[in-house]
């Protein structure tokens, strides 16, 4: 007889994959887009939640989806969502992150 919890850890791990596709409430530039991204991280380790957990999650919103998985891996988050938008650490604490920094809106308006 084995440890009824030894394969446990494995199963619950979720494939990452990117946000669907979305609309932002009016067309934005990838400028405004920029800065709504950095207003967010700047401000998220103050809503809760480890600073270390958020730098994670920043390099995994920022990376592709293999380094992304990595980098959640690695770091103990505990994927909700597998687009990323609610994550927990080993704490149990919540991470919540809007589409804006997982991926760009359907909307986009692209410099000429």
């Amino acid at each position: 007889m084995g440890c009824a919890g030894s394969r446990e850890k494995g199963n619950d791990a979720k494939k990452i994959r990117k946000p669907k596709a979305w609309k932002h409430s009016e067309p934005i530039t990838r400028a405004q887009l920029t800065q709504m991204r950095e207003e967010f991280w700047d401000t998220a380790p103050h809503y809760g939640g480890r600073k270390e957990i958020w730098d994670a999650l920043q390099a995994a919103a920022e990376a592709d989806l293999t380094l992304a998985q990595a980098i959640v891996d690695s770091a103990g988050v505990i994927v909700q969502n597998p687009d990323l938008t609610i994550c927990y650490d080993e704490r149990g604490a919540k991470y919540e992150l809007p589409k804006y920094v997982l991926s760009e809106p359907t909307n986009l308006i692209h410099d000429s």
